[in-house]
C-alpha cells in the first residue's frame, strides 16, 4: 500500500482542465459506474458506503463526476442526487444516453432521437437539474445514422437541457462528423496503459483541445506487464493502479481520468496518483507496454 492517501492529497494537485471552454475542473474525476450492483445492474451491496464515496470525492477536491442512465440502470444517477443534492456550484456532473440494458452485463445501443430525448429527460429528473452540464452519446448505433443521433442532442442543447455535448466509444471520423453539427466538448473511449487503440483519437482531441476521458483506466495487461508496473510501483512506494493513473495524467494535458469504486479507501488510494511523480525513464518504459495502435 502506498503512503499517498493522506488528507493533503487532493484532486487539485492534478491541475485543471476546461470542459467546453467554460467549465474549469480539477483534472482527476470520478466514474460512477461502480456504485451499482454486480454486472452494473441493480442496487449496490452497500448503498451507504457508495454515498460516502460520493461525498468523500467532493471533500478531496474531485469536482467532476461521470455517470450514465444505463448504470443500474438509473441507480447511479439516483444515488448521486441522493448523496450530493443540492450540488456545490463548482461540481460538474456528466451523464450519458444511448444504451439499453436487457440484463446484468448486457448493453445494446439505441441512438434513435426519440430514445435519446426520453433518456435525457429521465436523467434531468433523476439528477434533479434543469440542465445537464455534459451529456454524452454513449455509443454509436449502427441502425441509426450518426448525424441523427447527434442531431437529437443538438436539439436538446438548443432547448437549454444540455450545456455541452460529448461523445463516447467513437473513432476520429465520428468526432469530425459530429463537429460539423455542434462543438464537441469531450470524448470518452476505452484507454489505458494497457489498451491504446484509441491513441489516434486522443491525438485528435489534443489538437482540438477536447477533453479525453479514458474508461477502464487501470485494468488489463498480462503477467509480464504486471511485473513491470509492479516494479515501478515498488520503486515509488505506490500501487500499480496509482502508476497507471499517473501515467495517464502525464501522457496528455487533455486527459481526464475518471476511475471509479464503491469503497472510500479505494477512492483515496486512486487519488494518490496525483502526488506520484514518475521519472521520464519510467514513463518511457510504460509507454512501450501497449502495442503500437494501427494508423
Amino acid at each position: 500500500m502506498a503512503d499517498r492517501t493522506t488528507s493533503t492529497v487532493t484532486a487539485a494537485l492534478a491541475g485543471t482542465i476546461d470542459i467546453g471552454g467554460d467549465m474549469p475542473i480539477n483534472r482527476f474525476g470520478f466514474g460512477a459506474m461502480r456504485i451499482t450492483g454486480e454486472g452494473i445492474w441493480g442496487e449496490p451491496a452497500d448503498r451507504e458506503e457508495c454515498k460516502r464515496v460520493l461525498r468523500r470525492a467532493l471533500e478531496l477536491g474531485i469536482n467532476f463526476i461521470d455517470t450514465a442512465d444505463s448504470y443500474g440502470p438509473e441507480v447511479s444517477e439516483r444515488l448521486i442526487a441522493e448523496a450530493l443534492y443540492p450540488y456545490p456550484e463548482e461540481l460538474v456532473i456528466a451523464t450519458k444516453g444511448g444504451l439499453l440494458r436487457p440484463g446484468p452485463g448486457q448493453w445494446e445501443p439505441d441512438g434513435r432521437p426519440e430514445h435519446l430525448r426520453a433518456a435525457c429527460e429521465g436523467s434531468l429528473k433523476r439528477l434533479k437539474v434543469e440542465q445537464i452540464d455534459l451529456y454524452q452519446l454513449h455509443r454509436p448505433d449502427p441502425k441509426v445514422p450518426y448525424e441523427e443521433s447527434v442531431g437529437a442532442l443538438v436539439e436538446l442543447k438548443n432547448e437549454g437541457k444540455i450545456r455541452h455535448i460529448g461523445l463516447s466509444n467513437v473513432t476520429t471520423d465520428h468526432v469530425e462528423q459530429a463537429q460539423k453539427l455542434t462543438p464537441i466538448a469531450s470524448v470518452q473511449n476505452r484507454y489505458s496503459i494497457y489498451e491504446r487503440s484509441s491513441e489516434p483519437v486522443l491525438e485528435f482531441c489534443s489538437l482540438e483541445e477536447i477533453a479525453f476521458l479514458p474508461w477502464r483506466p487501470v485494468e488489463g495487461g498480462g503477467l509480464a506487464v504486471a511485473g513491470v508496473v509492479a516494479e515501478i510501483a515498488r520503486r515509488n512506494r505506490a500501487t500499480p493502479a496509482q502508476v497507471a493513473l499517473a501515467w495517464l495524467l502525464a501522457h496528455s494535458p487533455v486527459m481526464l481520468p475518471i476511475p471509479g469504486t464503491s469503497k472510500v479507501a479505494h477512492l483515496e488510494e486512486n487519488l494518490g496518483a496525483v502526488a506520484l511523480d514518475l521519472a521520464p525513464s519510467e514513463l518511457a518504459e510504460l509507454d512501450t507496454i501497449a502495442p503500437e495502435p494501427a494508423r
